[in-house]
């Protein structure tokens, strides 16, 4: 089987929903057709000339990207400016662009967790809890058909509950309708009052599955007219969302906690706030820019912060509440994440025919002197 750009972006976005994209984000395929075949993908954490360059050398059918290429829009597209010549020589070489951005922040298994794991902290939970609409579909089933038309919702997604799958609630009663001219009933006749044992099945499903799960239930259902709720709820859910909290195996000071983060993210200097000699244990990290999370990194009782591009009154701010901040930069708090996506990608296209390599290009623009 041919591999399609289509292919990786049900992939890409079964690790990483659209949905979970924050509002302001660009994320998505930003540059090609889903019907294209691929057969060399390049990953990157950026989109420069020298990563496109590397693209086009390779051969590369396709860039799957955490930052996006095109972030706002665009009047004009110049080939004598970077963006218009990289963008010039995407479509020339017919290569497709594919960004999956703050929907991979917010992912369970997205920037920050991996940043966790690197550090070793255990316990895991999500600082800044948040993810998809969910909802809950309730759909009225007569006896019989109960299971199948679970089946066939949960393998359309819905019943996802953590590390379970086809969660449902069902509990009998009795449906009454009379056919009506015109009508062709599964069951009954027309004119004629029908009393029917059925079941109430109610399941949850979060937004970007919710059409697929209706089409489904649909279709497994045997009545002409199906008798069906759509509830919006206020949960949240647990496992995904921006920043993780966990805990180091033992406590260790902040100078030997940020000595380990270079150590672990191979960078020769870091910023910190704070005493070095003090004693941390509870730490809060996410990948790129977190300096917003402060105040809910406190709040949830970290001893330490570890993120990228925290601002001078941030500082201040972390400083005059006592929490101790570990700057890592932006680059490194996210790099972590570009061999873990070709790992994911090899194992999901194994067997098939692809090529998957990280880009070579260190991205990142910062020197020290």
């Amino acid at each position: 089987m041919s591999v399609t750009c289509g292919c990786v972006i049900k992939i890409m976005e079964k690790l990483a929903p659209i949905s979970l994209a924050l509002d302001w984000d660009n994320v998505g395929l930003q540059m090609g057709s889903p019907n294209e075949k691929v057969r060399k993908i390049l990953v990157t954490l950026d989109i420069t000339t020298d990563v496109v360059d590397e693209a086009v050398e390779m051969g590369a059918d396709m860039i799957v990207a955490h930052h996006p290429l095109i972030f706002k829009p665009l009047d004009r597209i110049r080939s004598d400016t970077h963006i218009g010549s990289n963008l010039s020589k995407l479509v020339k070489n017919d290569i497709q662009v594919y960004v999956a951005h703050t929907n991979l922040d917010r992912s369970a298994e997205g920037v920050s967790h991996h940043l966790a794991k690197a550090l070793g902290l255990n316990n895991l939970e999500v600082l800044d809890a948040g993810g998809p609409k969910l909802y809950k579909i309730v759909v009225f089933v007569p006896k019989g058909y109960e299971d199948s038309i679970r089946d066939a919702m949960g393998k359309a997604g819905a019943g996802w509950i953590g590390n379970y799958s086809h969660c449902t609630y069902q509990v009998a009663g009795t449906g009454t309708f009379k056919p009506l001219a015109g009508a062709d009933p599964f069951i009954g006749s027309t004119g004629e009052l029908e009393k029917v044992e059925e079941y109430r099945l109610e399941t949850i499903v979060p937004q970007h599955f919710k059409k697929q799960v209706l089409k489904a239930m649909m279709e497994a259902h045997p009545y002409e007219e199906v008798a069906h709720d759509i509830y919006p709820l206020g949960n949240k859910q647990w496992n995904t969302g921006l920043g993780i909290l966990g805990y180091l195996g033992a406590p260790m000071t902040l100078e030997d906690f940020a000595n380990k983060v270079k150590d672990e993210l191979d960078i020769g200097y870091l910023k910190i706030v704070g005493l070095p000699q003090e004693q941390v244990q509870k730490v809060a990290v996410c990948g790129g820019s977190g300096g917003n999370l402060i105040s809910l990194a406190k709040d949830c009782g970290a001893h330490v912060y570890l993120t990228g591009d925290v601002g001078y009154h941030e500082a201040l701010d972390a400083r005059e509440m006592g929490l101790n901040i570990v700057d890592a930069g932006h680059n490194a708090t996210e790099k972590l994440i570009i061999p873990a996506l070709k790992h994911y990608l090899r194992e999901e296209l194994r067997g098939e025919d692809v090529i998957i390599n990280t880009s070579k290009i260190d991205t990142n623009p910062w020197d020290t002197i």
